[in-house]
C-alpha cells in the first residue's frame, strides 16, 4: 500500500494539473475581448461562468467518484450512461477540440516568444517555437503522469505568482492616483445584457480543461475526496485570479480604449498604456509563455488518454491500447496528439480552427449533465454526490444550451458539420464491422 500512495499525487498538484490547462491563453488574450464587448461589466461574465464551471465541476465530482480507474473523462462517462454511439461521438468532438488547443496553444507561445526575442511576432519564427514546445512538452508527458503533473506545478505557481504582481501594480496606481476609480463604469457599449452574454461566450473557453483532472482520478490520494477538492478548488482559484486581473486592466486604462485592440496581449497593452516600467512588460510575457506552456502540457495528456480509453473500449484501433503501466501513459495517443497539433499549425487561421473545436468542448461538457441524472436515476451509489441536485444539472444544461445560441453562425455551421461526419463514421465502422443493430421499443 506505501508503494502505490508512493506513486500518487497530492490534491495540490493534481489541482496544478486543472489550473495548467484554465489559466493559459485564455486569461492572457480574451481578458481584452471581453471587456471590449462588456466594459466592466466583463467582471460580472468570469464569474457567471465561473460559476457554470462549478456546477460541471461538482458533476465530474460525482462521476469521477463513480468511475474513479477510466482515463476517458466525460467521454466514458457518456459511453457508460449512453452507449457507444453517444460515446463515440462525444469522445472524438472532444478529442479533436483538444487536439487542435495543442496548437492554437503552442502557437500562442511562439508567437509571445518571438515577440519577446525579436521586437514582433514573426510567423515562421512562431511556428518553430511551437513546434520545440509540441516535442519538448510530449517527451515531458512521456516521462509519466507525476513528473507532467510535478511540471505543471511549478509552471502554475510562476504563473499565478506573475499575475498577482500585475495585480498589485494595478491596485498601486490606482491609489496612487486621485480619480482613477471614477472611470470604472459598469456599462456595455451594446447593452448591459447583450453584452454580458456576449463576453460569457467568450469567456466560456477561458475556463475550458478542468477536466483534464478526470484522467488521473485514480492517481490522486485519498480517492474521490481528493479528486473533488483538486477540481473544486482548481476552478475557485480560477474564478478569483480572472476576476481579479481583469480588474485591474480596468483600473490602468479606460474600458473604451480594450475596443480598439484587435490582436495584442491585453495585459501588456494596459501596462505599456500606463507607463508600466519595461520589467513589468517583461514579466508578463515570460507569464504569457509559460500559461501556454503549462496549458499545453495538459492538453496533451488529456487527449492522449481520451484516445487510450477510446481504444480500450474498441471504439479505435489496438494501435492506441498501447500504455506504459509503469508511467502511466498512454505512449502512442501522446505521439499521434503531438504530431495532429504540429500538422495543425500549417492549417491557416489556428484560432479560427480552435473557436470551432470549441463547439465540441461545450457538446461535452452538455452531456456531463445528462450523465449525472442517467446514474442517479439508475440509483448508482456514488462516494460523491453533488449537492441539490438536480436543480445544479438542470440550470448547468440550460445554461450550456443558452451559451450554444452566442455561437457565431459559421462556428455553428463547422461545429454541425464535424458532429456530422463523427456520427456518419461511427455508423460506416460499424456497417463495415457487421456489427448488431440494436432496435428499442420507446412507447407501448
Amino acid at each position: 500500500m506505501a508503494a502505490k500512495d508512493k506513486n500518487k499525487i497530492g490534491v495540490a498538484v493534481a489541482s496544478a494539473v486543472g489550473l495548467g490547462a484554465i489559466i493559459g491563453a485564455g486569461i492572457f488574450v480574451m481578458s481584452g475581448t471581453s471587456i471590449a464587448l462588456a466594459g466592466a461589466d466583463a467582471l460580472l461574465a468570469f464569474v457567471i461562468v465561473g460559476i457554470v464551471a462549478i456546477i460541471i465541476a461538482l458533476e465530474l465530482g460525482e462521476l469521477g467518484s463513480i468511475m474513479p480507474f477510466v482515463r476517458g473523462a466525460s467521454y466514458s462517462y457518456t459511453y457508460k450512461a449512453f452507449g457507444s454511439e453517444l460515446g463515440f461521438i462525444t469522445g472524438m468532438l472532444r478529442y479533436m477540440a483538444l487536439a487542435v488547443s495543442i496548437s492554437a496553444i503552442a502557437l500562442g507561445f511562439g508567437s509571445y516568444l518571438s515577440n519577446f526575442i525579436f521586437g514582433s511576432a514573426i510567423t515562421s519564427y512562431s511556428i518553430a517555437f511551437a513546434i520545440v514546445l509540441i516535442v519538448v512538452l510530449s517527451v515531458v508527458n512521456m516521462l509519466g503522469v507525476k513528473k507532467a503533473a510535478q511540471s505543471d506545478f511549478v509552471l502554475v505557481s510562476i504563473k499565478i505568482a506573475i499575475l498577482l504582481i500585475f495585480v498589485a501594480f494595478a491596485m498601486f496606481i490606482a491609489l496612487s492616483k486621485p480619480g482613477f476609480f471614477t472611470g470604472l463604469t459598469f456599462t456595455a457599449s451594446s447593452g448591459v445584457f447583450s453584452g454580458i452574454f456576449a463576453a460569457s461566450v467568450v469567456v466560456f473557453f477561458a475556463y475550458s480543461g478542468f477536466q483534464s483532472i478526470s484522467t488521473i482520478t485514480d492517481r490522486i490520494k485519498n480517492g474521490a475526496k481528493g479528486y473533488v477538492a483538486a477540481i473544486l478548488s482548481a476552478v475557485v482559484i480560477s474564478i478569483i485570479i480572472y476576476v481579479l486581473v481583469v480588474f485591474a486592466m480596468l483600473l490602468l486604462i479606460p474600458q473604451q480604449s480594450y475596443g480598439t485592440l484587435l490582436k495584442a496581449d491585453p495585459i501588456a497593452f494596459a501596462l505599456t498604456h500606463s507607463g508600466a516600467p519595461q520589467w513589468l512588460i517583461y514579466l508578463i510575457d515570460v507569464g504569457a509563455m509559460i500559461a501556454t506552456a503549462s496549458a499545453t502540457i495538459a492538453m496533451i495528456l488529456s487527449s492522449s488518454r481520451s484516445l487510450y480509453q477510446m481504444s480500450e473500449d474498441r471504439l479505435l484501433p489496438k494501435f492506441f491500447r498501447k500504455y506504459n503501466k509503469k508511467k502511466d501513459t498512454a505512449e502512442n495517443g501522446i505521439i499521434v496528439s503531438a504530431i495532429i497539433g504540429v500538422v495543425m499549425l500549417f492549417s491557416g487561421n489556428i484560432y479560427v480552427i480552435a473557436s470551432i473545436a470549441n463547439f465540441g468542448l461545450m457538446f461535452d461538457y452538455l452531456l456531463i449533465g445528462f450523465d449525472v441524472i442517467h446514474f442517479r436515476r439508475r440509483g448508482v451509489k456514488a462516494p460523491f454526490r453533488m449537492p441539490l441536485y438536480p436543480y445544479l444539472p438542470i440550470i448547468g444544461i440550460a445554461l450550456l444550451l443558452l451559451f450554444f445560441t452566442g455561437l457565431t453562425q459559421e462556428v455553428l455551421a463547422a461545429g454541425i458539420i464535424i458532429l456530422l461526419v463523427v456520427m456518419f463514421s461511427y455508423y460506416f465502422l460499424r456497417e463495415y464491422r457487421n456489427k448488431k443493430i440494436i432496435r428499442i421499443r420507446l412507447f407501448n
